[in-house]
């Protein structure tokens, strides 16, 4: 179990950032599945799908921060 966690986090470093909001979402996803009812697989989908939305979210502020543009 060691080796599978230490592998994803080797692969979290090497990636862009939305791809990381990914692979975050989904260890935590499946961690949160699989305690609340051994649903790992169907958590880390979600967990997946929604720090990849929350990551291209905060690219876009920041990208609107750097432009000048208010916040929303």
């Amino acid at each position: 179990m060691k080796s599978v966690l230490i592998a994803i986090m080797s692969l979290g470093l090497a990636t862009s950032a939305a791809q990381a909001g990914c692979l975050k979402g989904a260890v935590v996803g499946g961690v949160v599945g699989h305690f609340a009812g051994h649903h790992a697989l169907a958590g880390a989908a979600v967990g997946c799908i929604v720090a990849h939305h929350h990551a291209v979210v905060v690219k876009r502020e920041r990208r609107a921060a750097a432009a000048g543009y208010p916040p929303r």
